[in-house]
């Protein structure tokens, strides 16, 4: 490795990064984040990433540079055997395989799994994520974030009360797609310590868009009531929403009574939680309209930010609602490292840190095949090879102009274009 590694629980195990956009990027930067060496490999025209900006720093967009840090990069055309040929060089010893190619692209370039890959590096763990699996009605077809949000039911329970459905404004099933991916390989990674083999993960876009459909989900399956847009407001607590103040809004989430007598007498408007309408949460949620009307009219003379951090500290869960600056300068931001640096480069750091073995932060996201005669050479090719490989661009070092139309490319699966 050309970058010293000294924290990490994933310290040793190796990565070859094949996937582009979201959610297989950000899979393999958080197995790089603790510790383990990920090769990021782009097709000749790179990751189109690359290119979604405004903003760029240099020609770089952010939305790349947010996705891809603590891997070193070389680029292969795949569609030449010469390509394909690198690639399983740099499988050997490799530990995991992240990609989000259209199910049957490397099938169709002699690289299936089962009857090429598993045989050959029989410890490999493949991670698949595509948009609906490679089986069923929608079997390969490809996958978007927003069209999995309109599909598995995101959309139509966010938005206000009477109004359209509406996409949550994060590629959220691209990331969670991400985050369940990193958990399969985990899981494959504990099954392989027993049984000595690697096996193939399947994480697709559209099983992760249902599994986020909780409490609607069991709330449907219990009573049979379609969910319905509630806009801020919880569906099945009260106060669970935002509410105006005498400065910014605020976010109420009361769980229980002993949380609503507490915000009531903070707010001086302790005769609330004796009112017959707001005795309990069932009430609370029944009479929601009326409980809103109250508690803003005792809200108006207390300024958000002041009241929100005086209700956290006396045990009710509220915080003002802050925009993305705000919330990234937030003192508790800075406290807990959720922002980090690295050579010029900034962006967010590592959620989970565990205290033995925390993440580290070594390498900026690379350029296009910034690391290509590091990489070749550490895979055993010798110079003349190296320089032979990049001639031909087999192994391009500059991104071709006009992106070209792959088998992997229609489609651009398990991606979105948030």
């Amino acid at each position: 490795m050309s970058a010293a590694v000294t924290t990490g629980a994933l310290v040793g195990l190796k990565v070859i990064d094949l996937s582009r956009v979201l959610g297989g990027p950000l899979a393999a930067q958080i197995l790089g984040d603790h510790g383990a060496d990920v090769i990021k490999v782009e097709p000749p025209a790179g990751d189109e990433t690359r290119e979604w900006g405004p903003p760029f720093q240099g020609e770089t967009a952010s939305y790349f540079l947010g996705l891809n840090r603590n891997k070193r990069a070389i680029a292969l055309d795949l569609r030449q055997q010469q390509g394909r040929d690198v690639l399983l060089r740099l499988l050997e010893g490799a530990d995991v395989l992240v990609e989000n190619f259209k199910p049957g692209t490397l099938e169709g370039w002699g690289l299936d799994f089962e009857t090429v890959l598993a045989p050959r590096f029989p410890q490999l763990i493949q991670c698949r994520i595509s948009g609906f699996g490679s089986d069923g009605p929608l079997g390969g077809m490809p996958g978007y974030d927003a069209i999995l949000q309109a599909m598995g039911g995101i959309m139509s329970v966010n938005g206000t009360a009477g109004g359209d459905p509406t996409r949550v404004g994060l590629p959220v099933v691209d990331m969670v797609t991400g985050l369940n991916a990193v958990i399969g390989v985990l899981l494959a990674l504990q099954a392989r310590h027993q049984s000595g083999r690697g096996q193939f993960v399947d994480a697709t876009l559209f099983d992760s868009a249902i599994s986020l459909l909780h409490p609607h989900a069991a709330n449907h399956m219990l009573s049979g009531a379609l969910p319905q847009r509630t806009g801020n407001d919880h569906p099945n607590i009260a106060p669970y929403s935002t509410y105006r103040t005498g400065s910014c809004p605020i976010y109420l989430a009361v769980g229980n009574d002993r949380q609503f007598a507490r915000l009531c007498a903070a707010v001086g408007a302790a005769d609330l939680a004796e009112d017959s309408r707001f005795r309990s949460n069932r009430d609370r949620v029944i009479h929601r309209d009326a409980l809103r009307g109250a508690l803003e009219a005792a809200l108006a003379a207390h300024d958000g930010v002041e009241l929100a951090d005086r209700l956290l500290h006396q045990g009710v869960p509220a915080g003002p609602v802050l925009d993305v600056a705000q919330s990234l300068r937030h003192p508790h931001t800075v406290h807990r490292g959720m922002t980090i640096e690295i050579d010029g480069y900034r962006g967010l750091g590592a959620p989970v840190r565990p205290r033995r073995s925390p993440p580290g932060y070594r390498l900026r996201p690379p350029g296009f095949a910034e690391h290509t005669a590091d990489i070749l050479r550490q895979h055993g090719f010798s110079d003349d090879e190296v320089t032979a490989l990049e001639t031909s661009e087999v192994t391009p070092t500059r991104r071709r102009t006009g992106r070209q139309a792959t088998p992997g490319n229609k489609g651009a699966p398990g991606t979105t274009k948030t």
